[in-house]
């Protein structure tokens, strides 16, 4: 089986900006608060999102619940814990818990990052 070509980091930065806008059109069609557009979102953000779509692109066949493991230990590594209210400043996150303990509709929102990033990776091969 021939090896799947190399994603350029300037691809994995352009899906990660179109990941960052879907799950912001996520939030808002879910009644959430949005993050913040891409252009003004902090770069610790951007670079959440980045490794996540990286980690994505290397562990395709992976379920939802594992991305979400992948996000908790990046975010326990840059210090963050759970706290009832996402902050920037504090590194407190409501979503740093068990996969099988987030809402419904969180787990769904796993899915289709997921599914995009797929997507746009069998794109940008």
């Amino acid at each position: 089986m021939a090896a799947r070509p190399e994603i350029a980091p300037a691809a994995i930065w352009k899906i990660s900006q179109v990941m960052h806008e879907a799950v912001r059109a996520w939030q808002k069609a879910n009644g959430q608060t949005a993050a913040p557009a891409w252009s003004r979102a902090p770069d610790w953000m951007k670079e959440s999102t980045r490794a996540g779509v990286a980690w994505r692109i290397s562990n395709p066949k992976a379920p939802p619940s594992a991305q979400h493991d992948q996000w908790m230990v990046q975010k326990k590594a840059a210090g963050w814990k759970y706290g009832r209210i996402k902050s920037g400043v504090k590194k407190t996150h409501p979503l740093m818990v068990a996969y099988a303990d987030l809402p419904e509709v969180e787990r769904r929102k796993d899915a289709l990052v997921a599914a995009v990033i797929d997507a746009l990776a069998r794109k940008m091969r």
